[in-house]
């Protein structure tokens, strides 16, 4: 990777102004920051730049303000900041202008602020060639560190590595290197698992993985119109009718470009959609008119665990049923155990993301036992997606 992107193991940072991107857009409710896992990873390429002398500026959006809003500052995350570095950050109550210069200036080596939500200028979606001027003013280097708002062509993701020299931070390099070893250079077999509730949102990423793949397999509720496409009945499951003849395109695909699909072969269904509700495990061609498939059976959680067994990387992305409702969450609960087993004893390369799939593992309590699971939701799709990422691309060693 680092031969690819600038990192900064190619930076010169001391006595510099840097200008940090990162993700600080984390869930916060009555003044609690109730998961810090995006700040605890940016940590160590925040501190490392402060440890080698630089200036360190930190930049973030939070949340989806149409201008300034007291309730999407970032002034409590900031202090969430500071507790979990153990270093005072200093906070300036906007990112562009007379006081975010001021308090630039008055900067020691080694110091650390955080400036204001870059979203309350409107110029940051719009990449405002303006605001990007405004916020280059404040810095000598840029450093994106932020790989889950890469896929967004803003100011502070994209624009400023036009004006700035731009490096990738040690977080987004983690990410991009974890991803070259599952779809650029990947050991093979390779192995997808695709769950979720809708092939809709997933078209352009089955089709890129049918290119890459080895197996790809499906489940959740997304499984269903495969399900169907088989001539089957799902009773009243989610269910996308109207991409029935889709979801047999891309079963054809994968038969013509010698790809194995896998598709559940039991099931666990009920008539109420709740947690406990009474249940049964079913054949996938015996499921009522009444039912519901919320999970998958014994049978097929062993064919899963048998493809893993012979494979040497796993990318995931979405649960295989209702993992948020016992008992509709032991598919993929066991599912992650035997991956995360795999990993442990150096047989299986797993790389894992999207926001159901983080806390489909969290249920599972894997996620400190897979390669990489990646916090990024929306990039991390249009990356499994064969997609160009804005704010990654423009750290390309040219």
């Amino acid at each position: 990777m680092s031969n690819t992107f600038r990192t900064l193991d190619h930076a010169d940072v001391k006595g510099k102004r840097v200008l940090m991107r990162v993700d600080l857009n984390v869930p916060y409710e009555n003044g609690v920051v109730s998961d810090a896992t995006r700040i605890e990873r940016t940590a160590p390429s925040i501190t490392e730049l402060a440890d080698k002398g630089a200036k360190v500026i930190l930049l973030s959006h939070f949340g989806r303000p149409k201008g300034p809003n007291p309730k999407d500052s970032l002034k409590a995350v900031a202090a969430e900041v500071a507790h979990t570095i153990k270093r005072p950050i200093k906070f300036v109550s906007d990112c562009i202008g007379a006081e975010a210069e001021r308090a630039v200036a008055a900067m020691k080596s080694g110091d650390i602020i955080c400036l204001e939500n870059t979203r309350f200028h409107a110029g940051e979606e719009k990449n405002d060639p303006d605001f990007v001027k405004g916020l280059a003013k404040l810095g000598d280097l840029y450093v994106n560190d932020a790989f889950s708002v890469s896929h967004r062509a803003h100011a502070s993701t994209e624009g400023l590595s036009h004006l700035l020299p731009a490096f990738a931070g040690r977080t987004l390099q983690a990410e991009l290197e974890a991803f070259e070893k599952v779809l650029d250079k990947p050991e093979r077999p390779l192995v997808a698992i695709v769950g979720g509730a809708k092939i809709s949102t997933k078209l352009d990423l089955l089709g890129n993985l049918l290119e890459r793949v080895d197996v790809l397999i499906i489940g959740g509720a997304m499984a269903n119109t495969f399900v169907m496409a088989q001539g089957k009945q799902v009773g009243r499951s989610l269910v996308e009718r109207d991409l029935i003849d889709t979801a047999q395109k891309i079963m054809d695909q994968a038969k013509a470009n010698k790809r194995e699909i896998l598709l559940p072969v039991d099931a666990v269904v009920a008539e109420k959609f709740e947690a406990n509700a009474p249940s049964r495990v079913v054949d996938i061609d015996a499921v009522g008119g009444a039912d519901m498939i919320l999970d998958i059976g014994p049978k097929s959680v062993s064919q899963v665990v048998s493809v893993l067994a012979r494979a040497k990387t796993l990318v995931w992305n979405g649960p295989f049923g209702a993992f948020e409702m016992e008992p509709f969450d032991n598919g993929t609960v066991e599912i992650a155990e035997a991956a995360a087993e795999l990993t442990e004893t150096g047989k299986l390369v797993t790389v894992a993301g999207g926001g159901d799939t983080v806390a489909a593992l969290n249920v599972a309590g894997v996620v400190d036992r897979f390669t990489y699971v990646s916090t990024a939701g929306g990039a991390f799709l249009e990356w499994l997606e064969g997609k160009p990422l804005p704010g990654v691309e423009v750290l390309r060693q040219r």
